[in-house]
C-alpha cells in the first residue's frame, strides 16, 4: 500500500486509506482535532494530493485557454478554484491553482488525478513554450485549517501559502518540494498548531460542502451538478474545453441531480454507498462521503440527488439489512457568513 510521502504526518498517528493511500485518521483525539479546525487552528497532511507543474514562458496563458476559471491577474502566491473539463463538458480534474512564481503554475488536485491531468493538458499544448511535470509524491502539501490561522506563514523558503477558504472556515494550502513542506510541517508543530487526521478533515469537509473528486465527484459529472460553476467556471472569459456544454446549462437549461447534504437521525453511521431513498420507496441518490458533525451532533453525509428531491425532504438511508432517516438539506451544512446557501 502506499504511503503519504510526508512520514512525519504519521509519527504517533493511528493511520487509514485515504484512495489507497495510507495516512493519518487521528493522533490520539478525534474530538480535540475536530475542535482545532473548527475553532481554533490545526494542520492537515494533505502531501498524497495531485500536485502537476506547468512552468515556463507560456505557462499562463496556455493554462488561460485549457481551465474553466479566469487566470488573469493572479499573482504570485494567489490561488483559485479552476476545473479541466473534456471537451463534452464533464469532469476531468478539479483543481486548485497556485502562483507559484511569474512563469510557474501548481495545480493541486485530489490523490490520483494527476494521469488524467497530465494526460488532459498535453493533448493540446502544439506550439506551446511550457512544460507539464508530474511532481506528485516529491512535493508536499498540507492544509492549515481553522478561524485562528496566525500571519506570516510559513516562515520556510520556497513553500508559498496559498488561500483556500471553505465556506465559513478559513484555509491555506502550504505547497513546495518535500524537504520544505517537511520543515514547515515541524516548524507548525513547534508553534502549537494542533497536527489532525483525516477524520476531523473530513467532518469539516462534509460541513462545509466540499466535494472531492474520487468520492463525490468524478469524469461523469457536469460542473452544475456539485455547484462548481459557483466559484470554479468564469463566464466571461475566452473559450476552454468544455465550456459550450457548462454555458448552454447556465443560460437555457438545468441538470437532473444536485449535491446535497445529509443530516442523519441517530447515531449510525451509514455506509458510503447507501441508497438514499424517498418517502415513495425511489432510489434517487447515493451517499458519498460520511462524518460526525460536532457543532450540530448529528452524523452528516453528501450524497448526489435527484434534483426533484428538494431540501428538508425526508429520506431514508439503506444498506444491506440496515436503514437509518435522514433529511435532505442545503449546503453547506453549517451556516456561512461568506456564502449563501446554495
Amino acid at each position: 500500500m502506499k504511503r503519504t510521502p510526508l512520514a512525519a504526518a504519521l509519527d504517533g498517528a493511528v493511520t487509514t486509506t485515504d484512495l489507497g493511500v495510507e495516512v493519518a485518521a487521528h493522533y490520539g483525539d478525534p474530538t480535540a482535532e475536530y475542535l482545532a479546525l473548527r475553532r481554533e487552528v490545526g494542520v492537515v497532511d494533505r502531501s498524497a494530493s495531485t500536485v502537476v507543474s506547468v512552468s515556463g514562458p507560456d505557462a499562463l496563458s496556455y493554462l488561460q485557454s485549457q481551465l474553466s476559471q479566469d487566470l488573469d491577474g493572479l499573482e504570485i502566491g494567489g490561488a483559485v478554484h479552476a476545473l479541466l473539463l473534456a471537451p463534452q463538458g464533464k469532469l476531468q480534474a478539479d483543481l486548485r491553482v497556485v502562483r507559484y512564481s511569474a512563469d510557474e503554475l501548481i495545480l493541486l488536485g485530489d490523490i490520483g488525478v494527476a494521469p488524467q491531468l497530465v494526460e488532459g493538458l498535453e493533448r493540446f499544448k502544439i506550439r506551446v513554450k511550457a512544460t507539464i511535470e508530474d511532481r506528485t509524491g516529491r512535493w508536499g502539501v498540507v492544509d492549515v485549517r481553522g478561524p485562528a490561522i496566525p500571519e506570516g506563514l510559513p516562515g520556510v523558503p520556497t513553500v508559498v501559502a496559498a488561500p483556500a477558504d471553505w465556506p465559513g472556515l478559513p484555509g491555506l494550502d502550504l505547497v513546495g518540494p518535500l524537504p520544505a513542506v517537511e520543515a514547515a510541517w515541524a516548524e507548525l508543530l513547534e508553534a502549537g498548531i494542533a497536527r489532525c487526521g483525516l477524520d476531523a478533515y473530513e467532518a469539516v469537509r462534509i460541513e462545509a460542502g466540499i466535494p472531492r473528486q474520487g468520492h463525490d465527484i468524478g469524469e461523469s459529472t457536469i460542473p452544475q451538478e456539485a455547484f462548481l460553476e459557483v466559484d470554479a467556471v468564469s463566464f466571461t472569459k475566452g473559450c476552454f474545453p468544455g465550456q459550450e456544454l457548462v454555458c448552454r446549462i447556465d443560460s437555457r437549461g438545468h441538470v437532473n441531480k444536485l449535491l446535497r447534504g445529509l443530516r442523519v437521525t441517530g447515531s449510525v453511521q451509514p455506509p458510503v454507498g447507501a441508497a438514499v431513498v424517498d418517502a415513495g420507496g425511489r432510489t434517487v441518490g447515493t451517499v458519498s462521503s460520511v462524518g460526525v458533525s460536532l457543532e450540530t451532533m448529528a452524523v452528516v453525509a453528501l450524497a448526489t440527488i435527484r434534483r426533484d428531491v428538494e431540501p428538508l425532504a425526508p429520506v431514508s438511508l439503506q444498506w444491506d439489512t440496515a436503514e437509518v432517516p435522514a433529511v435532505v438539506t442545503t449546503l453547506p451544512l453549517i451556516a456561512s457568513p461568506t456564502r449563501a446557501d446554495l
